[in-house]
């Protein structure tokens, strides 16, 4: 049939098509528990391992958060740190990396600078204690 003959409704699909089955007469499958392997071919089994998930500092971002005086910070490493989480559970691998390194570095800023500040009040408590000593001696 040409080409120019066919109705112009009808669709052409220029696709190529697999190959029928071929199952040789010995291994014709009985039923869907007998399957093995071609007789003088090797069995290859691959199996993935699934990669360990990135770590999120879910924890850490809480701590910091409560703890650290700095909240802002706290709570924008703990969006990081459920972003993390989440990027982990739809695997999305590099995301889920920079969202874990953002929470690491923002939790280490916040705790560093509110350790800093409680070191820095302790100091301001200690010196004003030791001038109301002096000036009552």
């Amino acid at each position: 049939m040409d080409r120019r003959q066919q109705a112009p409704d009808t669709v052409v699909l220029l696709q190529p098509q697999p190959p029928p089955a071929y199952y040789p007469p010995n291994l014709v499958q009985q039923g869907p528990y007998n399957q093995g392997p071609h007789p003088g071919q090797a069995v290859v089994s691959v199996q993935t391992v699934p990669a360990a998930p990135v770590p999120d500092y879910l924890f850490y971002s809480i701590f910091t958060m409560l703890c650290c005086h700095l909240s802002f910070l706290g709570i924008a490493a703990l969006v990081f740190s459920l972003s993390t989480r989440n990027a982990n559970d739809a695997g999305h691998r590099a995301l889920a990396e920079r969202n874990s390194k953002t929470a690491r570095t923002l939790n280490n800023i916040a705790c560093g600078l509110g350790i800093v500040f409680i070191v820095f009040a302790v100091g301001l408590l200690m010196l004003l204690e030791s001038q109301q000593m002096y000036i009552h001696n």
